[in-house]
């Protein structure tokens, strides 16, 4: 072993994964467990500057082949075979139409780009829709593998503008700072780029690099100030896995708590070996000695490979089991650690300490003659079996997503094209259903521009999805339409928190109310409101706080009935659509994947249809004149069960909105409840 290996970093990498494999599986006591990465970025910063560092300064210079070689050696060989291995396990469990959308995420991971990939099809990492991707885990393998290329050649860059510690210190410090101030800006402006994009991160490297430049002195000779810092960047790590949560704006702000308390726990550890006399009972009672515990080590010697495999190995369990129990999930952290250890044996290790590089590196010297000095081809070279292996990755998942498309037969295509299809009025234009930032209202008008009457729909994209079947019936009673639409904002007038935007969405109370001033100028025959009932009541919250909480939206949606109604507008809420347990559109072409009936995607009427909800929101309507309650429930869901495929149609495009085709079957029922 390494004479500059450090226990309690290893033991740093236990903790991080971890906390991931912890908030990833479930562990809700947990709810900031996915902050490990950002240890993960931290503990990079600070070994490889600390290696390169040390290279520059016993040689005078950086070999980059040696050290691209060396990390390839480290990270691929285990990430292509995860990669591979969950393609084909997927070739099996997921949907031809997921299998092709998510190999081509594979090749990017093979690539270590994927965190781009995700950017461009504005994946987020917390969203529902997440846990179907096995591959999402590799955006943070990405931002490292991008750190690996660029931060050797920052280092140079610093030694070429003015050699010494000082010129590097002060190209990190402003690499650091610089890339902090974009991430806070854009952690609620775009929180997908601050998430996700490698420069967004590089601060938290950066927080590692520079510390590495700290002076031990301080720490060599005050024991117990090492210890005592030592614990409080425990301590902060512990707030930051027990307070944070997924509707926090991140990383931002509340990033500082994972990478100081790493860094302080880094720097607590550095420097043992020049203890002052009496220095043994605080280093016994530093938190290294603790994290060097035996089954810290060996979790963190593990913690690449359980990083690799714990993703996929939870997805695809979900997607078999939709409810898994806490005994299923103990028994897939087993297999993973147990795919990890077999992974670590067979194939990191080995790879890591092999030779294979090294004979590739040889492969390429030729000499010139008996006597005559070895030369050497281009140094790249060496990299060439990296290259290859990387190439194979990509290939394989190239290969795997055309296989996947050709598999769509006819059925799987219409899930697919049901649950793409836009409603009407999105199909005119994307744009009247607004976008989160969008204040001022955008009403489109659907119908004849001299129809005798008019309606106008209200609402969030609740609202929308009803757009097909009440266009369709107006226009056979001679009415126009005209939408106010905007996306996550509900009628209901109450303060609302963006789940996307991670903050309180005062944009949609700015829009709420230019619309409603709209409409009662408009002088409407009909105003049909429909939302996302239960908006504020998704997140886990005791009884008395969904008691408080269902309250304040009762207030807030009688304050917008009573607002139409005082102005003389009658007012007509359609009751909220179920909720499933899946998202229908990817349960129903998996269901029929695996030859089994498409009522596998059914959910329990007590689950879905939130029938409480439903009759606190009744009790509004009636108590507001000139209001009326449209409920249709029963054309979803039976006395027992709410279903997804309807009529042979896929009644939802996702867990709660419903698929066009099947809104436009609607339009009877709609037309007799309205007209």
């Amino acid at each position: 072993m390494a004479a500059s290996f450090r226990p309690d970093i290893q033991g740093l990498r236990a903790l991080a994964v971890g906390g991931v494999v912890a908030y990833h599986f479930g562990l809700t006591a947990l709810p900031g467990g996915f902050a490990g990465v950002d240890i993960f970025f931290v503990i990079s910063g600070w070994l490889i500057s600390t290696h390169l560092m040390q290279e520059i300064t016993e040689t005078g210079r950086l070999d980059l082949w040696r050290f691209y070689a060396r990390r390839a050696r480290r990270l691929l060989p285990a990430a292509i075979f995860v990669i591979l291995a969950t393609l084909a396990a997927g070739a099996f469990i997921l949907a031809p139409q997921e299998q092709a959308l998510y190999s081509r995420g594979a090749m990017y991971a093979a690539a270590y780009t994927i965190n781009l990939w995700l950017l461009r099809w504005s994946f987020d990492y917390f969203a529902a829709d997440a846990l179907s991707n096995p591959f999402i885990h590799f955006w943070s393998l990405s931002v490292e593998e991008q750190f690996y290329l660029v931060w050797p050649a920052l280092l140079v860059f610093a030694a070429w503008l003015h050699p010494g510690r000082r010129m590097v210190v002060a190209v990190i410090g402003i690499v650091g700072v610089a890339s902090f101030a974009a991430c806070l800006w854009l952690t609620s402006l775009s929180p997908a780029w601050a998430f996700y994009f490698s420069p967004l991160r590089a601060w938290e490297f950066a927080a590692g690099g520079l510390a590495t430049f700290a002076s031990p002195a301080l720490w060599r000779h005050q024991s117990w100030l090492r210890a005592a810092q030592g614990w409080l960047g425990l301590a902060l790590i512990a707030v930051a896995y027990l307070a944070l949560s997924e509707d926090l704006p991140f990383p931002g702000w509340y990033a500082l708590l994972p990478v100081a308390g790493t860094v302080l726990v880094l720097l607590s550890g550095a420097g043992e070996q020049g203890d002052a006399p009496g220095g043994t009972r605080w280093q016994a009672l530093a938190p290294a000695a603790m994290l060097s515990l035996a089954p810290l080590q060996w979790v963190g010697t593990l913690s690449y490979s359980l990083y690799l495999w714990h993703w996929p190995i939870i997805v695809y369990a979900g997607m078999l089991e939709p409810d898994l129990g806490v005994a299923q999930r103990l028994g897939c952290a087993v297999l993973a650690l147990a795919l990890s250890a077999a992974t670590y044996r067979l194939i990191e290790n080995p790879a890591r300490r092999g030779d294979w590089l090294a004979a590739a590196a040889r492969a390429f010297r030729f000499n010139a003659g008996a006597g005559a000095k070895p030369l050497r081809l281009f140094p790249g070279l060496a990299l060439a079996p990296a290259l290859v292996l990387t190439a194979a990755g990509v290939a394989a998942a190239y290969a795997n997503a055309h296989l996947a498309t050709r598999n769509i037969d006819p059925t799987q295509r219409g899930i697919e094209e049901a649950a793409e299809q836009p409603s009407i009025a999105r199909a005119v234009d994307k744009n009247c259903l607004l976008d989160f930032h969008t204040v001022k209202p955008k009403p489109c008008t659907f119908g004849s521009a001299d129809a005798a009457h008019t309606i106008v729909l209200f609402g969030d994209s609740h609202a929308d999805h009803w757009s097909t079947p009440l266009v369709a019936a107006a226009k056979r009673n001679d009415t126009k339409v005209v939408t106010y639409l905007k996306s996550s904002c509900r009628a209901s007038r109450l303060p609302t928190f963006n789940a996307v935007l991670k903050r309180d969405y005062t944009e949609c109370d700015a829009w709420r109310e230019q619309a409603i001033s709209d409409i009662i100028r408009r002088k409407p025959r009909l105003v049909v409101i429909s939302e996302f009932s239960i908006g504020n009541l998704t997140r886990d919250m005791s009884a008395a706080s969904r008691k408080a909480e269902t309250a304040r939206w009762q207030a807030g949606l009688r304050s917008t009935l009573q607002a139409f109604s005082k102005a003389g507008v009658e007012t007509a809420v359609i009751r909220d659509t179920p909720i499933g347990g899946s998202f229908a559109d990817a349960c129903v072409a998996r269901a029929l994947w695996w030859r089994e009936a498409p009522s596998l995607c059914d959910t329990p009427r007590a689950q879905a249809a939130n029938d409480d909800v439903a009759a606190a929101e009744r009790a509004v309507v009636k108590s507001v004149p000139d209001t009326l309650y449209v409920d249709l429930t029963d054309r979803f869901c039976g006395p027992t069960e709410c279903h997804v495929f309807i009529g042979g149609k896929l009644a939802f495009r996702d867990r709660h909105h419903l698929a066009t085709a099947f809104a436009e079957t609607l339009e009877g029922p709609l037309e007799k409840a309205l007209f």
